[in-house]
């Protein structure tokens, strides 16, 4: 159609499976990079990635011809052989199923960019299921805990 525009912002969350901390400082950068080539490749705007050892947060600008759950799931199948073929961990790494997805106005884009760029300080006072929680309540999205994530326990 004709003189149709659209930015959607969207930040993603998904953690390592059963939340292990697999996710290590010396190479997350390199999976950041990889990450992001994924996502700007598949023609979608990168605008922060980051996260702890256990879950990361994706915040980019998606094109409305993207299919969300196509995007995510190429992201954790290729991110997922990229890191094992590197043997980054000791053990297989695998992302848990599901991701959770909220979507914000233009407005609060650079909020949300800071507040991805600074997971590790929020962790220091947080938890991720905290904060998962926090969020999921944030954007009126209703849930039931033992559904979210194969918690280890904290």
């Amino acid at each position: 159609m004709a003189n149709s525009y659209s930015k959607i912002y969207i930040q993603v969350v998904f953690a390592v499976q059963a939340r292990q901390a697999l996710i290590d400082p010396t190479w997350e950068d390199e999976l950041f990079k990889y990450i992001s080539g994924i996502i700007n490749g598949k023609g979608q705007i990168m605008l922060a990635i980051n996260g702890a050892q256990d879950h990361i947060h994706i915040s980019f600008a998606m094109r409305p011809m993207c299919c969300l759950s196509d995007l995510i799931r190429e992201v954790k199948k290729a991110s997922t052989a990229f890191i094992n073929a590197k043997n980054l961990t000791k053990r297989a790494f695998r992302w848990q199923d599901g991701f959770g997805c909220f979507s914000y106005s233009a407005w609060d884009k650079d909020k949300i960019v800071n507040y991805v760029m600074n997971q590790k300080k929020h962790h220091q006072k947080q938890s991720f299921r905290k904060e998962y929680t926090g969020i999921l309540r944030d954007n009126e999205i209703e849930f039931e805990n033992q559904y979210l994530f194969e918690w280890l326990s904290e």
